[in-house]
């Protein structure tokens, strides 16, 4: 891993003095580091201490010039893989969500184009404050990845959640997202990513769905992204931050999402059908809400196109991967999908569960294979899965 750049940015807040153990981690597994401070950061921990750790001088005044003929926080950003911010404090989090370089740690962070992991580190009432929030939430829409806080002691003597991450908790984090870069090429791969459910309208206020977060098929799409693939994602309503750098088609109804699929199938190299799609839709639709009445309603149902059979049908050149929410017999009926649709890989869950799948960020899954192989990935994040899903598929 020694070829990794990683800047640190140090911001000011009593959690500055575990950026060092931080720093450390990176050096001794083999990492070059680079370090900006804050000045304020400096009140906390002394400059010296990260020059000592990184071998490196660190930047904290944006006007310091060492060397003529380079300006200090460019030269910083653009020599950078990847940029840590940590501890993050409010003031770093809502300069870089507005765009705004006052000093030498905001305007490198400006001026870098690499990812950027950002870490929160502050009091639990700084934490959920409207705006901080707010300024959080603009920054995964950038495409810059949060390293939420946990929840434990913290400086002003009392427990919340604001605690920063563990020194070597986020170096495994980081460290494991960079290797899995490292083995997962999906350069010049077409890929389509279905996520979330669909909706199926009764009347213009009522409509069938399911829980199907989109969580799993985002997670699919972003990281297949990271790893180089020019990706599609096809999706039903969510909640979710559009991903930076990949094409995001919004739909609604099955028939909707089937189609917009379809249309890009022909010249797509793999398809992963993560969305949870309504097996069935009301046979009518009422223009006016259907008044309530006595007696019952009987909703006469009819059948959903399966896309997922319909790709297997039409495949030619592509890659296949469905997913099998069930709630018993997990892995013989998902046998039985890997068969029926004609799909390569095949991701099972049981969705009873209440700890994981649907609007969980966990998951457990087993991978079913075309040659009869099973591969169990136990109870997991869906960053973590999708990454394992892709490493499968790249290996296929």
């Amino acid at each position: 891993m020694t070829s990794k750049h990683v800047a640190f940015y140090i911001t000011g807040g009593i959690a500055a003095y575990k950026a060092a153990y931080c720093v450390r981690e990176f050096v001794k597994h083999g990492y070059e580091v680079r370090c900006a401070m804050t000045k304020s950061a400096a009140e906390f921990v002394s400059p010296l201490t990260f020059e000592t750790l990184c071998k490196n001088k660190v930047v904290s005044d944006l006007f310091d010039q060492n060397n003529d003929s380079q300006v200090a926080h460019i030269d910083l950003a653009d020599w950078t893989d990847l940029a840590v911010v940590v501890p993050a404090t409010a003031d770093i989090i809502g300069k870089m969500a507005n765009g705004i370089a006052d000093d030498a740690v905001s305007t490198s962070l400006l001026a870098t184009d690499a990812p950027v992991f950002v870490v929160p580190a502050m009091n639990e009432k700084m934490l959920t404050n409207p705006a901080v929030k707010r300024n959080l939430k603009r920054l995964k829409a950038d495409g810059i990845e949060i390293i939420e806080p946990d929840y434990g002691f913290l400086a002003e003597g009392y427990s919340g959640k604001g605690r920063m991450k563990e020194p070597k908790e986020i170096f495994s984090y980081i460290d494991e997202k960079c290797r899995a870069e490292q083995l997962i090429d999906l350069s010049g791969e077409k890929i389509i990513v279905t996520a979330g459910g669909t909706v199926e309208p009764i009347d213009p206020v009522r409509f069938l769905t399911n829980r199907s977060s989109g969580k799993m098929g985002y997670a699919l799409a972003e990281n297949a992204a990271a790893f180089g693939a020019d990706v599609t994602l096809v999706h039903g309503p969510v909640r979710l931050a559009d991903i930076p750098g990949v094409e995001m088609v919004e739909t609604v109804t099955a028939d909707e999402m089937a189609s917009e699929v379809l249309k890009r199938y022909e010249e797509a190299d793999v398809v992963i059908m993560a969305a949870a799609v309504a097996d069935y839709r009301p046979e009518k639709f009422y223009d006016e809400k259907v008044k309530k009445s006595d007696g019952d309603w009987n909703l006469r149902l009819v059948r959903n196109v399966d896309i997922l059979k319909l790709l297997g049908e039409r495949k030619t050149k592509q890659k296949l991967v469905g997913f099998a929410a069930e709630t018993e017999n997990l892995l013989e009926n998902a046998q039985k999908k890997l068969t029926e649709k004609n799909v390569d890989l095949l991701v099972a869950n049981d969705v009873s569960r209440k700890d994981v799948g649907f609007g969980s960020d966990e998951n457990e899954v087993f991978l079913l294979f075309r040659n009869g192989a099973k591969k169990k990935i136990s109870k997991t994040s869906k960053e973590k899965i999708a990454q394992d899903v892709l490493s499968e598929l790249s290996s296929l």
